[in-house]
């Protein structure tokens, strides 16, 4: 028998998984109308065929941005057609798209300009981009909303090139979603001026709000008498905990329901959550640390080493290490400095300050907080 044949038979309280996945767009979004009035109201000059201002999204992960954006987006697009509105709304998730060039070459593409991703000069490239602005046949303008989800990536990637022509192109609006509150610091003053952006605050869900979230999705997704109202009220509580992440909820509930099927039980325990919550943790540490460039993996295999070895690791000590394993590959002291702030602001590792006495100054003293096999296993470069 084929093998997925075999799994596709086997029992399971789902109904469908599709709507546990956070890039699913419901009909309603539970306690965020406000957000969506607040993009809505600046958006709405569209309708009127003048180019909306410029807005800032920011909030904690999984509170909604990108969902709350993409309602609003399908919103606009249906009452624009019915109107004949000439506008577009182009979505860019930076992760994908992390270049000025890759940008403006995918906006061409989705706008009907055949644009290669490499080859062209940047000048053949922005002036292929506004060229799609002059007036058409009709003698309608062309508006344009680009939405640049995670923008702080490509600021730190590639600077703020892309704001700089967008901001100074007709007719065309930026909608910027980030994780990051202080992302603009990575904007200089002249382009910043340009934007003159709206900013929109998204505040983290509280446990009462992602209980509503959850109990939605879950009448979706499972059969009936299979989820109580303790789980969804233990998911809610721990993804409180985790910055009011509706994102994390979400993976709860689901790989909760995964361990029900796997434990061939006909509902989910309290107890499924609590492996679901270990078991997400543990493949959470896997990606981040896999995806770290090469020399901080170096530093945190310096840093697993000597927490095995039982050593108070001060960054002077760090350093011997590292260089040993980093070899004939390594970076300055002071640049040790920048990789052990990243690796803490990932959560992999923490500092201390402690005083050392009258005359002997202060020294941060460094602590893994992660199990130490794990990040072993999950080294890359050592494979």
């Amino acid at each position: 028998m084929n093998i997925f044949k075999n799994l596709e038979e086997q029992e399971t309280i789902f109904k469908t998984k599709k709507y546990l996945d956070h890039r699913f767009i419901p009909e309603t979004l539970p306690h965020r109308n406000e957000k969506i009035t607040s993009i809505a109201k600046y958006w709405v000059e569209v309708l009127n065929k003048i180019t909306p201002p410029d807005i800032t999204i920011f909030g904690k992960t999984g509170t909604g941005k990108t969902a709350v954006t993409s309602y609003a987006k399908k919103q606009l697009e249906e009452i624009a057609k019915e109107k004949n509105i000439n506008v577009k709304i182009e979505y860019i998730r930076c992760t994908d798209y992390n270049t000025e060039y890759q940008i403006l070459a995918r906006l061409c593409q989705q706008l009907g300009k055949p644009v290669p991703y490499r080859g062209w000069t940047k000048a053949e490239v922005v002036n292929a981009f506004r060229n799609l602005f002059e007036k058409n046949a009709f003698g309608d303008d062309l508006i344009l909303i680009v939405i640049l989800d995670e923008i702080d990536v490509i600021l730190k990637n590639d600077g703020d090139n892309i704001l700089y022509t967008l901001t100074r192109t007709d007719n065309v609006a930026i909608t910027s979603i980030s994780n990051l509150v202080d992302f603009k610091q990575f904007i200089k003053p002249k382009v910043k001026s340009s934007l003159r952006d709206r900013e929109i605050l998204f505040p983290p869900y509280n446990a009462e709000q992602l209980i509503d979230i959850l109990k939605e999705r879950s009448e979706l997704s499972f059969k009936e008498n299979t989820v109580s109202d303790g789980v969804l009220a233990l998911c809610s509580a721990l993804a409180a905990k985790e910055e009011g992440d509706a994102r994390y909820a979400l993976d709860l509930l689901k790989t909760s329901g995964e361990i029900a099927d796997e434990e061939k039980s006909n509902k989910i325990e309290e107890d499924y959550v609590k492996m679901a919550k270990e078991r997400i943790e543990h493949n959470k540490i896997i990606d981040v640390v896999m995806t770290l460039p090469i020399q901080q993996q170096k530093v945190l295999e310096a840093i697993t080493y000597l927490s095995k070895k039982k050593e108070e690791i001060t960054s002077g000590r760090l350093y011997e290490v590292y260089k040993q394993v980093a070899k004939n590959d390594t970076v300055s002291y002071r640049r040790i400095f920048d990789f052990i702030n990243e690796l803490e602001m990932l959560g992999l590792i923490s500092t201390t300050t402690v005083s050392r006495g009258r005359g002997r100054g202060r020294t941060n003293i460094i602590t893994l907080q992660c199990n130490d096999e794990l990040i072993d296993n999950s080294l890359v470069y050592k494979t």
